[in-house]
């Protein structure tokens, strides 16, 4: 007997049995990287495919037996192709069937916090699959990973009458975003069988990723699913709505009726049989682009105005923006004006009185920069300090930063400080950014600055406060405006671009009022003409 339980303990012991967890969901089988075990592929819905498309996801029954995983799931259906440019290149097995996620946790974790992260590509693109989401280094740091996959495109933002009316709410839209909530009940239920402690769950992202975290902190289906929010590059913007046409955008679920009939499906039941990658790549040609709706359950109200009734989730947050996100997105601003003088009476005509504050903010003598600088503040900058100005307000510790750090690849080619720049040192993954993506230099100074990063942010997740080993404190926001700047070293200052959130925000609080115009992109030589002072504003 003393053999036989000798052998049971040896077993338990072994490496072979370390890679198996028995959660709730069911027995699972990773492998093990170093001082981890690493699980990848779990499904967390059922697949979202035939009927199920354009629906809630529906949770999976305990499956039976052990399964496999060791290897990614398919990233959900999205175009592929286009124009070469830093963010893509590398081709990604693609399925409908893709609600799946992937854990790195401490072989030893007990209790130990959780990062949730949400990936970015516009809610068009981007899979949990990257190299750039290596959870490893992470994960190392004693907090156990899980990064998601959710629908994207027409398949997970598309809202439809005929949608509303499979529903008792009369609601449709936002499945993407119910993914997210139901991944975030599956960690709820599961992580703790992995050595997670489901109270301790921050959810993360950065760019679409980002402004998903914002959908989640605004959302009462999300409410109590995590505790804290980190949002790189994330953008407050104008969202449409389910049943009217507002800010410049239709009544959504007409949208999507108008999207059938151009694809030559004008029901429901034909658009579920067009073949998925098909649908996507038709959906995207003819213009549809995907966007949280307002549909008065899932997403409330405008974000914006969630955030001024103060019925955003209560818990602290990590936010902040690149000095040069504009540089690797062009597209999202407009063409230059073709001289100073040109540029003046451009900004004067749209911004009438508000035409002397743009000015300063954005002067014409360096009307180029002016318009990548514009158009950055008007999405990423005042988004980032809104969200810590507001959880400021609402009691929470909100924590706000600026990454200005170049590198030669990087500079060399005028990118500095790009969108999702900050992104292989939060992760350390400088290995595994996209072939087209400036080359981040492996050297002692840029090993030294990821590490510093790594441990903000692990930090943050494990008890709300970013902290790193030799590297200065991190201010919470306050009343002082206290954030920290990422050069070559971190550096903590006050009051980030002066005038820049006020400014926008009343752009934002203007065209709120008059109901006719979004705020997102049309900034600067593509602005509409600025409505007079309202009320409040």
């Amino acid at each position: 007997m003393k053999k036989l339980l000798l052998s049971l303990a040896v077993i338990a012991a072994s490496p072979a049995a370390a890679q198996v967890v028995d959660a709730p969901a069911g027995i699972v089988r990773g492998t093990t990287s170093g001082s981890l075990r690493v699980f990848k592929g779990i499904p967390y819905a059922r697949p979202p495919v035939g009927e199920l498309r354009w629906r809630a996801p529906v949770a999976l029954d305990r499956w039976s037996g052990e399964r496999q995983a060791a290897e990614f799931g398919p990233a959900c259906v999205q175009p592929s192709g286009g124009p070469p440019n830093i963010y893509n290149g590398v081709t990604l097995p693609m399925s409908e069937d893709c609600l799946s996620l992937n854990i790195w946790t401490p072989a030893k974790a007990r209790n130990a916090p959780v990062m949730v992260w949400i990936h970015g590509g516009s809610l068009l693109t981007g899979s949990s699959r990257e190299a750039l989401y290596d959870g490893q280094r992470l994960a190392e740091r004693g907090i156990v990973v899980v990064s998601i996959n959710y629908r994207l495109g027409v398949l997970g933002w598309l809202a439809h009458p005929e949608l509303g009316k499979e529903n008792a709410s009369g609601r449709s839209g936002n499945y993407g975003l119910l993914d997210q909530i139901a991944a975030l009940r599956w960690v709820q239920r599961n992580v703790r069988a992995f050595g997670g402690d489901p109270a301790k769950v921050t959810i993360a992202g950065e760019s679409a990723g980002g402004l998903s975290t914002l959908y989640l902190m605004t959302s009462p289906q999300a409410r109590g699913l995590f505790r804290g929010a980190i949002a790189q590059s994330a953008y407050m913007i104008s969202m449409p709505e389910l049943k009217r046409a507002r800010f410049g955008l239709p009544a959504w679920e007409m949208g999507g009726q108008l999207l059938g009939g151009a694809l030559k499906a004008p029901t429901l039941a034909e658009m579920r049989k067009l073949d998925a990658t098909a649908l996507t790549v038709a959906a995207s040609g003819a213009g549809f682009f995907p966007f949280g709706v307002v549909d008065g359950d899932v997403l409330p109200r405008q974000m914006v105005d969630v955030f001024d009734r103060g019925e955003q989730a209560r818990v602290p947050v990590l936010a902040g923006f690149n000095q040069g996100e504009i540089r690797s997105l062009r597209m999202l601003a407009p063409k230059t004006a073709a001289s100073p003088a040109e540029y003046e009476r451009e900004i004067t005509s749209r911004y009438r009185d508000l035409a002397p504050a743009f000015l300063r903010l954005y002067p014409s003598a360096e009307h180029a920069e002016s318009t990548i600088a514009a158009t950055r503040d008007s999405l990423y900058g005042w988004t980032s300090e809104r969200v810590a100005r507001k959880q400021t307000a609402a009691g929470q510790r909100a924590y706000l930063y600026l990454f200005d750090h170049g590198y030669p690849a990087a500079d060399s080619a005028g990118l500095h400080a790009f969108h999702a720049a900050e992104l292989p040192y939060t992760w350390g993954t400088f290995n595994g950014t996209p072939p087209r993506w400036p080359k981040v230099p492996d050297t002692a100074a840029e090993r030294r600055l990821s590490d510093t990063m790594i441990d903000y942010w692990t930090s943050f997740v494990a008890t709300g406060r970013p902290v790193a080993r030799g590297a200065p404190s991190w201010p919470a926001y306050d009343q002082a405006q206290n954030y920290l700047r990422f050069a070559g070293t971190p550096q903590a200052g006050r009051d980030l671009f002066p005038g820049m959130f006020e400014f926008n925000e009343t752009v934002m609080c203007r065209r709120r009022a008059l109901g006719k115009d979004g705020w997102n992109w049309n900034v600067g030589l593509l602005a509409p003409e600025i409505a007079p002072a309202a009320t409040g504003c």
